[in-house]
């Protein structure tokens, strides 16, 4: 494996905040066409880690690199630019703009009508609630429309890696059936995928590799498949 393959590479990362070490060194790295799940229990540090790589949080040490270059203290806008993109848990849509607009939001650097076109066209195949929608407020819309609707937002930025934070948060069985399935379609189009989940069994089944993070820090990490039956992981997070 050479570095050319690396889209995403963190090492000993550590951020604080009001006085909490809430990362405490973590290493991670995402593989282009991987999709790579971070598990573990709420407070474990996950949310605090995507807000760091893109740019929300500043870290206190260690390093970030995407594409091979350092990141740190770029805004979240530029990271946009260069194909960095995260749905942010709790979605983040525009409640009183429509739908369509908020699709639209999504390609705002963008300047190609055509291709703009094409992709809004692709976010309601995926998403085919949102099209009979499209109108309609976003404000209006239930938590898992929401969601669909952020993470078809984030598709008209044209991701190179899409960071998902915990997208079946508050969500039901049915709605997570639907936020899984299209999570694989998007890899399946040849996004790089980091999704951070609380729900361990389905983010692992789903998932190339893994890794599980707990107090801060990485406690185990490895391919999905082998964490999924590992008896540590099933008894902490899997309910057995």
């Amino acid at each position: 494996m050479t570095d050319a393959t690396i889209l995403l590479k963190v090492n000993s990362l550590q951020v604080a905040y009001g006085g909490i070490q809430a990362v405490k060194g973590i290493s991670l790295e995402v593989r282009e066409g991987e999709l790579v799940s971070l598990i573990g229990s709420n407070g474990a540090g996950k949310t605090t880690t995507m807000k760091a790589i893109t740019g929300t949080l500043a870290a206190s040490s260690g390093n970030i690199h995407y594409l091979g270059r350092d990141i740190q203290g770029q805004g979240a806008w530029d990271l946009v630019k260069q194909g960095l993109v995260m749905v942010p848990e709790g979605r983040g849509v525009f409640t009183r703009m429509s739908i369509l607009e908020n699709l639209q939001m999504g390609a705002y650097l963008r300047d190609d009508k055509v291709g703009i076109a094409t992709d809004i066209e692709r976010v309601f195949t995926l998403f085919p609630r949102l099209k009979e929608r499209s109108a309609q407020l976003a404000g209006t819309l239930s938590g898992g429309e929401q969601q669909m609707l952020a993470m078809g937002r984030a598709l008209l930025s044209r991701p190179k890696l899409l960071l998902l934070d915990e997208p079946s948060m508050g969500l039901s069985p049915i709605m997570v059936n639907k936020i899984f399935e299209v999570i694989q379609e998007v890899a399946a189009m040849g996004v790089t995928v980091l999704l951070v989940e609380q729900n361990a069994s389905r983010a692992l089944k789903i998932a190339q590799r893994a890794y599980v993070m707990e107090s801060g820090q990485i406690s185990m990490q490895g391919q999905a498949q082998d964490l999924l039956h590992d008896p540590k992981v099933r008894a902490a997070y899997l309910g057995e």
